[in-house]
């Protein structure tokens, strides 16, 4: 018997089965590799606040089929640290010590999905993931419905 969530939501099965094969085919090494990133950040301490970030955000790319990444004035209706200025200035420190990195990665590994008919939709989700690596500062991940 399917759980109920399944049976009021007719789309829940199909992210499911899209998640459990993102899984399979290569969506924990880019969790893993978003995780390391973390924990490279936290280690600085420093970093602590873009630490959190890969934590949240590896957890996305771990099962990210019915979720995505908005900005957090779309969510919160005002702006806050890390969607002002200084939000901005995080980015670019971001971008050179490791969003350049995660976003090569997500791209080597888009075009590998785009060899394949059934990769396509894996390859799109490769290609919004590099996007959030560039400039994660100020986004937040909420349940797409």
């Amino acid at each position: 018997m399917l759980p109920s969530h399944f049976l009021k939501d007719e789309n829940a099965m199909l992210r499911f089965l899209f998640n459990l094969l993102w899984f399979i085919l290569g969506g924990l090494p880019m969790a893993l590799g978003w995780w390391l990133a973390g924990v490279i950040m936290a280690i600085t301490l420093i970093g602590l606040p873009w630490a959190r970030a890969c934590f949240v955000i590896g957890q996305f790319a771990l099962w990210p089929f019915g979720r995505e990444a908005v900005d957090r004035r779309q969510v919160t209706g005002r702006d806050d640290l890390g969607t002002g200025a200084l939000g901005l200035l995080g980015n670019l420190v971001w971008f050179v010590f490791a969003g350049l990195w995660l976003a090569l990665g997500h791209l080597g590994s888009a075009l590998v999905c785009f060899v394949t008919l059934i990769g396509i939709p894996f390859g799109w989700q490769h290609l919004k993931l590099a996007a959030i690596a560039l400039m994660p500062i100020g986004k937040t991940i909420v349940v797409r419905r």
